[in-house]
């Protein structure tokens, strides 16, 4: 097995279908990182994913909103395809099994932000569970060093 784990933020809100009965979620994730070149130049690359969520569980929905950060878990495609202009090309695909929304993006709107920002909900395909994790502790301000 090939396991692909992405930490970006989403392209664009996320499109939910029925296909065949079945749900599947689709959503871009952008992964960006800076680097220099051989010349010393800073550059920066980004890489879009595309995702397909084929989930029960489509409540995560309403949280897969442009600008949110995720972490994406799942087995990568690779797909070549030839473009507009008649080019070879090729498109990352992947077919996601794990997911958690880390936070980020647009917080304007209530209803996105319901959820604690301290905990990151995990959707899983393989056991249908959503769970919360622990909430983060903030250090202690008596500490001797």
């Amino acid at each position: 097995m090939i396991k692909l784990q992405v930490i970006g933020n989403l392209g664009g809100d996320c499109v939910q279908k029925e296909i065949n009965g079945k749900t599947v979620i689709n959503f871009n994730v952008a992964h960006s990182e800076k680097f220099k070149d051989f010349q010393g130049n800073l550059k920066e690359r980004t890489t879009w994913v595309n995702c397909a969520y084929w989930t029960d569980r489509t409540a995560v929905a309403q949280y897969l909103k442009r600008g949110k950060t995720v972490y994406v878990e799942g087995s990568p495609e690779a797909e070549a395809y030839t473009n507009k202009e008649g080019q070879p090309a090729a498109t990352l695909r992947l077919r996601v099994f794990n997911l958690q929304l880390l936070g980020g993006g647009n917080e304007s709107n209530q209803s996105d932000n319901d959820h604690d920002e301290n905990y990151a909900t995990t959707t899983t395909t393989s056991n249908t569970t959503q769970q919360k994790a622990a909430p983060v502790e903030e250090p202690a301000d008596d500490l001797p060093f």
